[in-house]
């Protein structure tokens, strides 16, 4: 049994013009991480997207500001989970984020990000398959439904969020694609930008980011692409214009920004599992018994709280996925 269910609410940003919003939504999405930032800025999230109106029409020119942008509060079908815990908000989403591309601090990748462009784009899907792919945008709102998926995300740090994302099941493009019998994993990577992310400049990683998975971890419904969150399109420090989310993995493994989607043979390299392999695994599946070598990985501070809770195997989805892992020593395939 499916316990995650998408909202039968079409996001609004499905409606729009694709060709204008995707024109604008580079201009949005940076205008969010400023707003977010801005010094006094406070309140509901309602009264950021109300203040974005100004800095957008700038960019864009009044008359191109999409009518259905102007501007309405970011919005999700249900204020919870299906555990009954409480959204993290819009502002707490989008100030609190792991982009080592842009910054280390997460509290400053907003305003890092802020003149990233995120259209135009592509995202091509190669490999070891039939009917290789090379999608923009448009394609991907026109081809596959956008629909919500509240998910918990779960970081390697020991913090946690709910999050109402928009995507669609990361299956549908992979079928599309057809895969060739020898494919076993996908490999995912991120945009390499150096000029417009600063942190690609420094050697703290090896850049660009990857990430991968087995098929059949890439097959599950509960694997999206997301290209919005609260019925908004994706903004910059959040992996814009879109991203991998797998809410039973640690947050590393929602590879942000992708533009390159590889069906493999062999197990590809992974960035953190390259860096530091001790600490990382391929696998990287929510799991209170295996801990981080510094720290215990038990319990876990949800971003609004005030305290710790216990962390769920697989954060609460293991009905759903660990029939992917049977037999599996999963203290070794960390």
């Amino acid at each position: 049994m499916v316990k995650i269910l998408p909202s039968e609410i079409t996001p609004e940003h499905v409606f729009l013009n694709r060709r204008q919003f995707m024109a604008a939504s580079g201009a949005l999405a940076g205008a969010l991480a400023l707003s977010a930032c801005a010094p006094g800025l406070g309140g509901e999230p309602a009264s950021e997207i109300g203040a974005l109106q100004p800095a957008v029409a700038a960019t864009l020119g009044p008359d191109k500001v999409p009518a259905a942008l102007a501007y309405t509060e970011p919005t999700a079908s249900s204020g919870q989970d299906e555990l009954g815990d409480p959204l993290n908000t819009f502002q707490e989403i989008t100030n609190y984020n792991n982009f080592y591309e842009f910054s280390t601090s997460k509290e400053a990748v907003a305003s890092a990000a802020a003149s990233f462009q995120s259209y135009p784009w592509q995202v091509a899907v190669t490999g070891l398959v039939n009917n290789p792919l090379t999608l923009d945008l448009d394609d991907l709102y026109a081809r596959y439904t956008q629909q919500e998926h509240i998910f918990r995300l779960r970081c390697v740090e020991a913090w946690s969020m709910v999050i109402p994302w928009v995507g669609f099941p990361l299956a549908e493009l992979l079928k599309e694609a057809d895969p060739q019998s020898n494919a076993q994993y996908v490999q995912f990577v991120t945009v390499y930008r150096p000029e417009e992310m600063p942190g690609q400049r420094s050697s703290i990683l090896e850049w660009p980011y990857q990430e991968g998975l087995r098929i059949d971890e890439a097959m599950n419904p509960l694997a999206i692409l997301a290209t919005g969150m609260y019925g908004k399109p994706l903004t910059n420090q959040q992996g814009a214009p879109v991203r991998l989310v797998v809410p039973w993995k640690y947050g590393f493994k929602s590879i942000k920004s992708v533009v390159s989607i590889v069906l493999t043979e062999s197990l590809p390299a992974t960035t953190w599992n390259t860096a530091a392999p001790h600490e990382y695994g391929f696998y990287a599946n929510v799991n209170p018994a295996v801990d981080h070598p510094r720290w215990s990985q038990a319990s876990e501070r949800r971003i609004g709280e005030n305290g710790r809770r216990p962390t769920l195997p697989f954060n609460g989805y293991a009905e759903e996925v660990a029939a992917l892992y049977a037999g599996m020593d999963l203290t070794r395939s960390f």
